[in-house]
């Protein structure tokens, strides 16, 4: 059986990931220990000696159509250099330790921040903004030319139709637009 797998981390766990077509017919078994994850899927094994000790009643796995997803809590918040200890190479001096940033909880921080922060028009401002730092230069165009053109009634990410025509003022139902001199 043809198997890809990968893995990434972050400061408190290892994911790793094992790519099988129909990985949900299958018939698969995890084991995950302290210092060791095997598992074992319709002829294919994997046997991982992990590059650190993981928390293994924090860790688990789940089945998707496409893959097996094993997520294994570290015991210590340190970044790895490798997700075998096999691979690792030759011990050095030690090098100086770096004081490190919890990148996980300081992004939940922001989250929750923005979350109370944003309110009524303040929250639509923020969502414009938004779509317009993220989306593609086409967009941006269209967002432009069209809120200008319609003096802030209109406002089309549709590059396509923005560019063939003048945009026209297009105020809210019970609303009329007045031109000041």
């Amino acid at each position: 059986m043809s198997v890809r797998r990968d893995w990434y981390q972050s400061d408190t766990k290892v994911v790793v990931t094992v790519m099988i077509k129909d990985a949900e017919t299958k018939s698969y078994k995890v084991d995950i220990e302290p210092e060791r994850l095997h598992m074992t899927a319709d002829g294919y094994e994997l046997d991982v000696q992990l590059y650190r000790p993981v928390d293994v009643s924090k860790s688990s796995h789940k089945v998707y159509p496409t893959k097996v997803e094993i997520t294994l809590a570290k015991q210590v918040g340190e970044r790895w250099e490798s997700l075998e200890k096999k691979d690792l190479p030759p011990p050095t001096a030690a090098p100086p330790p770096i004081h490190k940033k919890d990148w996980d909880s300081l992004a939940k921080e922001v989250e929750k921040s923005e979350e109370e922060d944003t309110k009524g028009e303040e929250a639509l401002q923020r969502l414009f903004k938004k779509i317009y730092a993220t989306s593609s230069p086409e967009v941006q165009k269209a967002m432009n030319k069209s809120f200008s053109e319609s003096a802030g009634t209109v406002l089309s990410t549709n590059w396509q139709e923005v560019s063939k025509d003048k945009v026209d003022v297009k105020p809210p139902e019970d609303a009329e637009f007045k031109k000041w001199d």
